[in-house]
């Protein structure tokens, strides 16, 4: 398993460039419960209500299955992915021939829940075309943010 590297600052995102890939990261502490946060990252339906960076996101996200999104950042474009690993409340890999997406649940000393997420793309063609990919951080922030609160209004609301 790769060890995503953060930026020590927590909500930012971290973007490392390499001539044959780009890793973009974040991390962000969030004041819920893992079913909580597990849950709306796993509800495919409900992404376009509390993510602001997603258009749509059609399919099961469940391991082995295949789901299509649409992103604000290219909005014209429909990502095929499939859904490769899946260790419920805990961490969930998906990806296509271009990249692989990991996000993690864990727990820190304090019991708040840090959730992180890392996006690596690349390959051997990766020089030809990087130009052509927009910058993740804004969308990583935005998608760590977005999580954040509805996973805090969840579970503040039943409290």
């Amino acid at each position: 398993m790769t060890i995503p590297s953060f930026s020590a600052q927590n909500g930012k995102a971290n973007t490392v460039k390499k001539t044959f890939s780009r890793q973009t990261s974040i991390r962000i502490d969030i004041n819920s419960d893992a079913s909580v946060i597990w849950t709306l990252l796993t509800n495919a339906s409900d992404y376009p209500r509390w993510n602001s960076t997603i258009n749509s996101l059609e399919g099961e996200i469940k391991k082995g299955e295949q789901i299509r999104l649409k992103v604000h950042l290219d909005p014209k474009r429909t990502f095929k992915i499939k859904v490769r690993e899946m260790e419920p409340e805990k961490r969930m890999v998906w990806g296509d021939g271009q990249g692989t997406r990991t996000f993690t649940l864990s727990k820190n000393k304090e019991g708040v829940w840090n959730f992180a997420m890392t996006e690596k793309i690349g390959g051997l063609l990766y020089p030809l075309y990087a130009r052509m990919i927009p910058s993740f951080d804004e969308a990583f922030e935005a998608f760590a943010s977005d999580l954040k609160k509805e996973a805090e209004l969840i579970v503040n609301t039943k409290n």
